[in-house]
């Protein structure tokens, strides 16, 4: 299959030709034909896959046609959780509708109201939001919806983990309910499912391959760190490799970016925080750094990584595990994009085992552990048992499946055996799937 198989307007094939795309990938082979029958789309997929496109191609094939209502409102609103997000879905609308006369605008907070307020008295046809921003301006009456004939919630999982459950119902209300809707998230059960049974009608519902096999590309291992000290020589270890061109460093607060980001500083590292207490001009001059690779190391929270896309990305390094373990998913993902290989090396602390197991649990597999010489941990694993007290294991190296540990030298040349643990979980390898799943709009 390939775009010009798709029933789309010659404008929009030159702009994906001058993209570079050249033929679809999973989730756009799956998604694009069915959003062009006008049907709604619950779609399971990650970032890194080309889902962007696979809802900003059939919105713009859309707009190609004439509006079905009269009207100053956009045709289309994606909602994304982030701004960094909502920006990186911009910069694709205004790649893939650069011969279009196309009228978009992007409402984030972190901005000043009145720019936005000035294109929102615009006639539109595509809107990018995030929920908040666009609340503050419905509110007072500033954004009119009345004539959206398709709604994208991309990442609704995050928006909803950001409790954004109740604004994205009522900007919703807002819509026709005669309106295509596509969500978009990495899992498909529960908060989602729920939200899913009640804004979307019918629709085609597409899951792609595990976990597992999406990040197949991507080497993932575990330090065990004793303590905060432990784990700063285990990061000083990782960020002397030369194998390590650019890192994404996750910390679990914004206070902890800071302070990271600074002492790498100090260490004569070219480093920067990003988090969410940030002025947006802030940010984007810290994401185009990393673009331009005139950065190195980017300490972040969650939050505020979510939507970059940093092809030169080669490690992401989990200092603090993610409290959700879908997240980690989400953090991994930032490397190892479009069919490249990166590394994903997770730091566990003594409180830190509980959710290595949720991670275990969703990925489907036993993350390899390693052990650096001279970087040993002083405490052993605590074993799982399945009922009563917990056992301890052994942290040495060994080699072969049965620890999944390997223990590394100076040069990062494997002492033992080397390979990341294998597994699948439930339905690993299948195909991707559209299947009908009827659901009623109320």
């Amino acid at each position: 299959m390939s775009f010009t198989n798709i029933q789309i307007d010659d404008a929009l094939l030159r702009a994906i030709s001058a993209c570079g795309y050249v033929a679809p990938t999973d989730i756009q082979r799956a998604a694009i034909p069915a959003a062009l029958a006008g049907s709604d789309i619950f779609a399971s997929a990650q970032t890194g896959t080309g889902k962007t496109a696979a809802f900003v191609i059939p919105a713009l094939q859309r707009i190609t046609q004439p509006a079905t209502t009269r009207g100053r409102g956009p045709r289309v609103l994606i909602l994304t959780p982030t701004r960094e997000l909502a920006n990186q879905v911009t910069e694709s609308v205004r790649n893939l509708g650069r011969f279009l006369r196309l009228k978009s605008a992007t409402v984030v907070g972190g901005v000043a109201y009145p720019p936005q307020l000035r294109m929102l008295e615009r006639p539109l046809d595509l809107l990018v939001a995030t929920p908040g921003r666009l609340m503050d301006h419905m509110e007072n009456r500033r954004a009119d919806l009345s004539r959206v004939e398709i709604l994208v919630l991309d990442e609704a999982d995050r928006m909803l983990d950001l409790g954004f459950v109740d604004a994205v119902r009522t900007i919703a209300a807002a819509t026709p309910s005669s309106r295509q809707t596509l969500l978009f998230s990495a899992t498909l059960e529960g908060r989602v499912m729920a939200i899913a049974n009640d804004l979307l009608r019918n629709p085609v519902e597409i899951r792609l391959s595990t976990v597992i096999d999406r990040h197949e590309g991507i080497e993932q291992c575990v330090h065990q760190a004793d303590d905060l000290a432990h784990k700063e020589r285990l990061l000083d270890h990782w960020i002397a490799q030369e194998e390590l061109t650019q890192a994404l460093i996750f910390t679990a607060t914004k206070r902890d970016a800071d302070r990271l980001a600074q002492t790498l500083a100090a260490r004569g590292h070219s480093s920067a925080a990003l988090h969410g207490d940030m002025p947006q001009r802030d940010r984007n001059r810290i994401m185009e750094r990393m673009k331009m690779q005139n950065l190195r190391l980017l300490v972040a929270t969650d939050v505020a990584a979510r939507g970059l896309d940093i092809r030169t990305l080669s490690h992401v390094i989990n200092y603090d595990l993610p409290m959700v373990a879908e997240d980690y998913i989400h953090r991994i993902g930032r490397t190892g994009r479009a069919g490249a290989t990166g590394t994903a090396i997770s730091f566990v602390g003594p409180g830190d085992w509980v959710r290595l197991a949720g991670i275990e649990r969703l990925t489907g597999a036993r993350l390899t552990r390693e052990v650096i010489p001279g970087l040993e941990p002083r405490q052993q694993e605590p074993r799982r048992s399945s009922g009563g007290k917990g056992k301890a294991t052994s942290s040495r190296s060994r080699s072969g499946p049965p620890g999944r540990s390997r223990s590394y030298g100076p040069d990062r040349a494997p002492v033992t055996g080397r390979g990341p643990a294998s597994g699948r979980a439930h339905g690993a390898g299948r195909s991707p799937s559209a299947a009908r799943t009827p659901r009623a709009r109320p």
